[in-house]
């Protein structure tokens, strides 16, 4: 798959078939994630690859719990339709996890650093693309509090869960977003 198209033709997958993911075909999507740049080449991002359907379970609760305090405290009504069903059903969810230590320099800015969440994105970009490109479908997920994935999954407390990867085979079609003309969000300074 030609790498333009590849990067157009991937959609967020909400629906999964119930057939599993090979063990090398997601490790061949984490090796891709592996080659994604990172301050000072720090790598700073860790996968848990989950399959165990009570581990998705506790996670669904979680979101789901969000979920419900997110429609509370913003009053988005399109929040009581939101389902996360799908962490259940994806047959794979892979979950982000970086370490602020490998930030890189601007762990010394007044602000701090975020370098380290910088890298674990393009990771999950690269996975994106490379399960796209083997044929399957992927969601980034973020409505969870990190404290409570941390006690769910055992993640100590010096590092950070960023992001749950749902991985499986896409169920039916999936619709192409909408995108606003580039030139509506590009400013050249010359």
């Amino acid at each position: 798959m030609e790498l333009f198209e590849a990067i157009k033709g991937r959609r967020s997958c909400r629906s999964f078939s119930q057939e599993g993911v090979e063990e090398d075909i997601i490790m061949k999507i984490l090796e891709s994630a592996s080659w994604a740049p990172s301050p000072m080449n720090a790598q700073s991002w860790e996968f848990m690859v989950i399959e165990n359907p009570d581990i998705k379970e506790k996670i669904f609760q979680e979101a789901d719990y969000r979920r419900k305090w997110g429609q509370e405290v913003s009053g988005w009504k399109w929040l009581g339709k939101y389902s996360v069903e799908f962490l259940k059903t994806a047959p794979v969810l892979i979950v982000v996890i970086g370490d602020p230590k490998k930030t890189g320099l601007d762990a010394f800015l007044e602000e701090g650093g975020v370098g380290y969440q910088h890298a674990c994105a393009a990771a999950i970009q690269n996975m994106h693309l490379s399960a796209h490109a083997l044929g399957l479908g992927t969601l980034w997920f973020t409505l969870f509090d990190r404290n409570e994935i941390r006690k769910i999954l055992d993640i100590p407390q010096d590092k950070v869960p960023l992001a749950i990867i749902c991985v499986g085979k896409p169920e039916g079609d999936i619709p192409t977003p909408p995108r606003k003309d580039i030139k509506e969000k590009v400013t050249f300074i010359r």
